[in-house]
């Protein structure tokens, strides 16, 4: 049993491919072989071969009727056989396809917690951005969730007090500002200054629970 086991679960496609054309050649065979019998007075598997007072049949060729017959029984055997062969050989597939997509889809979603844990914890989440301001002139946007805003981090933010005070330092000069954005990690540069509108960024930031 294990012999067989190790043996269909060596078979390629191409390989079960070439049994099923082997199917299909024993089947053309079985089929000629019927011919055979339906040319000689439509004679089957179990008519007689002999008349009435035991003779053999003059109206059929009763060696090539018998050949034919007897072609067909190994033929059915070998038919029988193969599907079996077959039909372990596609669950055998079947089964290692399947154990195929269950890992790439463990390794696809290790992977994706993976890099879940690897970013940084944020601190903050951008909830509005003025069209024209020096954050959307940034590239900052709705949703992002802030790992680093100049000095601050995830270690050292205690309030939003601590982005007031960096952005009141550095007006006019370029904060480096790190987001996580769709899951990915995202570097922006932005410099507080005055516009058009209120204050020198231009957006609204909200502290997040930790």
């Amino acid at each position: 049993m294990a012999e067989e086991e190790a043996w269909a679960d060596a078979l390629s496609v191409r390989e079960v491919q070439q049994l099923v054309r082997r199917k299909d050649e024993l089947e053309a065979q079985i089929k000629a072989c019927y011919a055979v019998l339906e040319g000689q007075k439509g004679v089957g598997m179990n008519e007689p071969l002999v008349d009435a007072e035991g003779y053999p049949r003059a109206d059929v060729d009763v060696y090539q009727v018998r050949a034919a017959r007897h072609n067909i029984i190994c033929l059915q055997n070998d038919h029988k056989a193969l599907m079996l062969q077959v039909e372990k050989a596609l669950h055998q597939l079947h089964a290692r396809e399947k154990a195929k997509q269950a890992k790439d889809e463990a390794e696809a979603q290790a992977e994706a917690m993976n890099q879940n844990q690897s970013l940084p914890q944020p601190f903050a989440r951008v909830n509005a951005v003025t069209p024209g301001s020096p954050a959307s002139i940034s590239g900052l946007q709705v949703d992002d969730e802030i790992i680093e805003f100049g000095s601050v981090d995830t270690h050292n933010f205690q309030t939003l007090q601590n982005i007031a005070t960096v952005v009141q330092h550095s007006e006019g000069k370029p904060l480096s500002v790190t987001v996580i954005r769709g899951g990915k990690k995202l570097h922006l540069g932005l410099t507080p200054k005055h516009w058009a509108g209120k204050g020198l960024l231009g957006c609204n930031i909200l502290p997040l629970q930790r």
